[in-house]
């Protein structure tokens, strides 16, 4: 085997694994659905959010008979991982790159004494 041909030959191994890395990110973010919680308000209950959320991080029930429970997102300090490469005539470059930090994310729902939500938020800390 000659330099071309291993030099062609690393190119191609680094482009198909840098090629899988995207499309596993890629697929694994598309799966992510948005809620529109605005249009929730008033009718879902807090059975129902313990039911798609699982139980919440924090909770407390007010004098009042409304809850308040808040669901981690993010935690604190969630790391990022990314890689890439190039190639130029017969050099190659890959490059890596991580980085960690970020606040910690949660979505806090407030439900009324019927049970109902009547409120909701993004917190960051």
């Amino acid at each position: 085997m000659n330099a071309k041909t291993t030099i062609a030959t690393t190119q191609a191994a680094l482009f198909g694994l840098a090629a899988c890395l995207a499309a596993t990110l890629l697929i694994g973010c598309a799966t992510t659905k948005k809620v529109d919680w605005n249009s929730r308000i008033g009718n879902y209950t807090y059975q129902q959010a313990v039911t798609d959320l699982g139980p919440p991080d924090k909770s407390t029930v007010l004098t009042d008979g409304t809850v308040v429970a808040e669901w981690i997102s993010r935690p604190a300090g969630s790391p990022s991982f990314s890689i890439g490469t190039g190639f130029y005539g017969s050099h190659t470059g890959v490059a890596v790159g991580q980085s960690f930090g970020g606040g910690q994310r949660s979505i806090r729902l407030t439900f009324g004494s019927d049970g109902q939500l009547a409120e909701w938020t993004n917190v960051t800390r």
